[in-house]
């Protein structure tokens, strides 16, 4: 027995004997007992009997009501502007409405589907089984003994906590990564950019895509003279890019894809939105994100080529989003990588910083919740990558889960290896799945009265326009919303059906859109798509 066991026994004991001794007391001497008891002041009593003065003070204080110390008017006011529709207030509203379902209260619907936000396996996709066993290996080492998982998987597993310090990962990792992993990272670029050279001293290892995002765009908050740094992103855009620069306080140029030639990226816009940019702010970064975040689009190799003779011309960083890479779907279309074209280009091009981001949220794994991701740097000055690298060190480290997660996504099981054949096969069976739900989605939503979609090339949404009645619009107005917010709200209280309105990702003035993701699973998206299909009839039905 420990010290503290005996410890809590002969306490016990104690107080088991004092409980007895009480009994008996009280059962001899009732009287005495009951007399004590009545003598004993309460705290109300003492209080009574205090002087009337300090009687009053405590009188007061107890009807004070506190006043908050931190408020909307004196917290960081960029905060308060920013804005993150993706997870805004539709989202928040879906969710008060599954409380409401889960406490019985009656609905027109069953359930909410959430065709929002681009989370796979929240809409029904199964884990990838090698990584699985992958992970499962690094955080529970008994697992090394279980003879069902396959020898590759324990391989990689040691692999991973060979690079961790003492052989876990519940250790630290070098601020921007551990080491071995990088190096699969590099290999990995290497092969998918045809032997182009990369540098694992080039890789960092992130949260996700969005911490690199984060991580690189604040390196550049630094006004130009008087002007405030600026930030050229597409619209219809990622609102994380917004969010992220009103958060830096930077300043955001727009530029519009052009959605009647299937929001490709019109370098005529792009030279017009630098050139009213310039009078106010001093651009600095392009972001271009491709296949493209809402809209869907792959972008061809010349139009690539264009736009870094742009950012050249303009002096311009580009921030290549390539986190939708593996999901390209169009016969017509393929994905090329802006580093490959970059460096086949040449001389000047090749000597451009470039800074490219990669998730494990989307793909194939759609791991979102793990928080994985990397950024390629380019070309960087290496005294400017030593200040990035410094700031980094004070987030500590990316979470080593997720850097395990992007070393099976870089450097997956090969052929002749046990685990490859169920691999391939589970991969392209999740590639496939979502080509014919892409293909579903545009589909459907062109049959639909109102509704016009470009064909979703890649990445895992679909941005159709709608064009709605002048009785809706103006219902709207008087509700004090965008009427595609307006839409969208009447949608899900109707339906249940959770969906983003486009005025979130930004859209050309007196237009209408909707993004919605192609993930739930077949079965259940066929019959989302139905039910927005009846809804959106009803609707024009109501405000025709």
């Amino acid at each position: 027995m420990s010290f503290g066991q005996a410890l809590n026994t002969c306490l016990k004991g104690v107080i088991d004997r004092m409980g007895v001794l009480s009994t008996a007391v009280t059962k001899a001497y009732p009287e005495k007992v009951a007399v004590a008891t009545a003598s004993k002041p309460s705290v109300s009593r003492k209080i009574r009997n205090l002087p009337s003065a300090a009687a009053t003070r405590i009188a007061e204080s107890s009807k004070q009501t506190y006043e908050p110390r931190v408020k909307l008017d004196n917290i960081n006011p960029a905060i308060v502007r920013m804005e993150y529709v993706v997870r805004g207030e539709v989202l928040m509203r879906a969710g008060v409405i599954e409380k409401e379902l889960e406490q019985g209260i009656q609905k027109p619907f069953k359930e909410v589907i959430r065709a929002s936000i681009g989370d796979c396996h929240a809409m029904g996709q199964q884990p990838i089984t090698f990584l699985r066993q992958v992970l499962g290996l690094i955080t529970y080492p008994p697992l090394f003994n279980d003879s069902t998982i396959p020898e590759d998987a324990k391989e990689r597993a040691r692999t991973i906590l060979s690079g961790c310090v003492g052989n876990s990962v519940g250790s630290y990792t070098d601020s921007n990564g551990i080491e071995i992993i990088r190096r699969h990272v590099a290999q990995y670029i290497q092969k998918r950019d045809g032997g182009v050279p990369a540098d694992p001293n080039n890789i960092i290892l992130s949260s996700g895509a969005t911490g690199a995002i984060k991580s690189l765009m604040s390196l550049f908050r630094c006004s130009i003279g008087d002007k405030l740094p600026g930030v050229m992103t597409p619209i219809p855009q990622y609102p994380m890019y917004s969010a992220t620069i009103s958060e830096l306080e930077m300043s955001q140029i727009c530029y519009h894809l052009d959605e009647e030639r299937g929001w490709g990226l019109d370098i005529l816009s792009l030279q017009q939105s630098i050139a009213e940019a310039k009078k106010t702010c001093a651009p600095r970064i392009l972001v271009v994100i491709n296949p493209g975040n809402p809209t869907g689009q792959v972008l061809s190799r010349k139009n690539i080529e264009s736009i870094i003779r742009f950012a050249y011309s303009e002096n311009l960083v580009i921030f290549a989003d390539e986190v939708y890479q593996y999901n390209v779907y169009d016969e017509g279309s393929e994905f090329h990588s802006f580093k490959k074209v970059l460096m086949e280009m040449g001389a000047p091009f090749n000597q451009m910083e470039l800074c490219s981001f990669m998730s494990c949220s989307k793909g194939y794994l759609g791991e979102c919740g793990i928080r994985g991701g990397y950024v390629e740097v380019v070309n960087m000055c290496p005294e400017v990558k030593a200040m990035l690298l410094k700031s980094i060190s004070a987030l500590v480290c990316a979470s080593t889960i997720g850097q395990a997660c992007m070393d099976v996504m870089v450097n997956p099981p090969k052929p002749g290896e046990p685990s490859y054949e169920l691999f391939i096969r589970e991969k392209n069976a999740v590639l496939a799945s979502l080509k014919e739900r892409a293909r579903m989605v545009a589909e459907t939503f062109n049959s639909i009265e109102g509704f016009s979609c470009n064909p979703v090339q890649g990445a895992m949404y679909a941005f159709p326009r709608i064009r709605l009645p002048q009785k809706a619009i103006e219902a709207a107005r008087r509700a004090g919303q965008e009427p595609d917010v307006f839409y969208v709200y009447q949608l899900l209280e109707q339906t249940g059906i959770c969906i983003v309105p486009g005025s979130g990702f930004g859209q050309k003035p007196d237009t209408y859109h909707i993004r919605s993701t192609i993930l739930p699973q077949p079965e259940k998206l066929k019959e989302m798509l139905d039910t927005l299909r009846v809804f959106h009839e009803k609707f024009l039905r109501q405000y025709e």
